[in-house]
C-alpha cells in the first residue's frame, strides 16, 4: 500500500504536536524522555522538530505518558486547540 502524502493541515499539525511535547521535555533529556516512551532518540528528535509529523498512536500515547500529557491534551494540539466535544 502507497502511503498518501500529508496535506499541509497534517504537516502543520505535526509541528505544533511537536512543540508541545518539546515543551513538556523542558530541561529532561532527550534520551531519557525517549527511552521513558521506548523509542529512539532520533525518532523523537524528529518529531520535536516536526520532520515526523505523524507518529503512529502508540508513539504518541507512551511519550504522554512519559511526559505527563494527557492525552487529550495531545489530540486538541495536534487539532489547533480545538475542544474534543466540538470534534464530535
Amino acid at each position: 500500500m502507497v502511503r498518501q502524502p500529508l496535506t499541509p493541515e497534517q504537516i502543520e499539525a505535526g509541528r505544533r504536536l511537536g512543540a508541545l511535547l518539546r515543551r513538556a521535555r523542558a530541561g529532561r533529556e532527550l534520551g531519557d524522555v525517549a527511552r521513558a516512551a521506548g523509542i529512539s532518540p532520533e525518532t523523537l528528535r524528529k518529531i520535536e522538530t516536526g520532520r515526523l509529523p505523524s507518529p503512529g498512536f502508540g508513539t504518541i500515547i507512551c511519550l504522554g505518558e512519559a511526559l505527563a500529557l494527557p492525552v487529550e491534551e495531545l489530540a486538541a494540539t495536534w487539532r489547533g486547540g480545538v475542544p474534543l466535544e466540538a470534534v464530535s
